[in-house]
């Protein structure tokens, strides 16, 4: 009988252990069961493809996010800089037939190029943010803060231009409307969206760039302890730099792809997503302290809250109920991670 007993706390530390480093995965599968559970209908295809068109263009921005946090900071300006983009990018990709175009004189420009000017005007935007932050050494808060502001009206005053002034952007190219809804495969479920397939991209990209690369080494580094990457040899304010400015660069092709997925864009556009995102990452297991996160864990934390709109919704779920379920997963995620940095110390 006591040989037995050392074998029983080992197997139930492994248990316990298994679930404390992949409590979020498990959270994933308890959310869609208690779903499915409420309501069997929701476990099929057209509801996961739903799930993954709604999550794509924020799993890019998600992407972004979690470099800039890995590292240590934080980037409050990402939503108005989505916002920013999607208005470049509808302004430049205006149907020819359409009576309000934004440029009545212009034609019509390859697809690729409106969603590059939107990229670029976010990637200079993040590129300003890294060289306040590490050259200047603003706080990352203070300084995306400000880029906040900054961005939202820099977006306003292009947005609100004569003669419609500020009117919704619509009447887009059949191209780009196309982009954002349309599919490779079959027609209804047994289809991929291009969305999905261009985020599956990113993220293949963002996981060797993480793993596979001195750059993501770096970041990393710069994140546990910046002090002593800096000692290591990293050049902390280059790595810095090039973080935010990538960040700056997703936030425009998603931007771009959430005007395309909507099929319109006004100044207000991307307002809260910056939150959004964070919160996926957090919850995805990305600390909060910096030096931690995996590209499968912002996966999950995006499609967890997409589960939690999309599902509790089905099941018909108030939104105030929604809200204090999302609350409450963020909470948790922050206490977890939280508990993990104290055992590792």
């Amino acid at each position: 009988m006591r040989a037995e007993k050392p074998q029983k706390s080992l197997t139930m530390k492994t248990v316990a252990d298994f679930s404390f480093q992949y409590a979020i995965y498990l959270v994933f599968i308890a959310l869609i069961l208690v779903i499915t559970i409420r309501e069997p209908s929701f476990l099929s295809l057209n509801n996961f493809r739903n799930i993954l068109s709604m999550s794509a263009t924020r799993i890019i921005i998600a992407m972004g996010m979690g470099a800039v946090l890995i590292t240590g900071g934080v980037d409050l300006s990402a939503g108005r800089m989505v916002g920013l983009a999607a208005v470049l990018s509808a302004s430049l990709l205006q149907s020819l037939e359409y009576s309000r175009r934004m440029y009545p004189d212009l034609p019509a420009l390859p697809l690729v190029v409106p969603i590059l000017v939107a990229m670029l005007g976010c990637g200079l935007f993040g590129f300003l943010n890294g060289l306040f932050i590490a050259k200047l050494k603003v706080p990352a808060f203070i300084a995306t803060l400000g880029s906040m502001v900054a961005v939202y009206g820099a977006t306003s005053l292009y947005f609100d231009r004569p003669p419609y002034g500020a009117q919704p952007i619509g009447g887009l190219d059949r191209r780009f409307i196309a982009l954002g809804t349309g599919y490779v495969g079959f027609d209804g479920v047994y289809s991929i969206p291009y969305i999905v397939i261009i985020a599956a991209v990113i993220t293949l990209i963002t996981y060797v760039l993480f793993n596979k690369t001195t750059y993501g080494k770096n970041i990393y580094a710069i994140g546990g302890n910046a002090e002593a990457a800096r000692v290591s040899g990293v050049n902390v304010g280059r790595t810095l730099i090039v973080v935010y400015t990538m960040a700056g660069l997703l936030y425009g092709l998603g931007g771009s792809l959430e005007a395309a997925r909507t099929g319109g864009a006004t100044n207000n556009y991307g307002n809260g997503y910056e939150l959004d995102a964070i919160a996926a990452c957090v919850v995805g297991g990305v600390s909060n302290l910096g030096g931690i996160g995996t590209v499968p864990g912002i996966v999950v934390g995006v499609l967890i809250f997409s589960v939690i709109n999309y599902g509790l919704t089905f099941i018909n779920m108030s939104p105030y109920w929604q809200q204090i379920v999302k609350g409450a997963i963020i909470i948790a995620a922050v206490a977890l991670d939280i508990r993990k940095y104290l055992t590792k110390r």
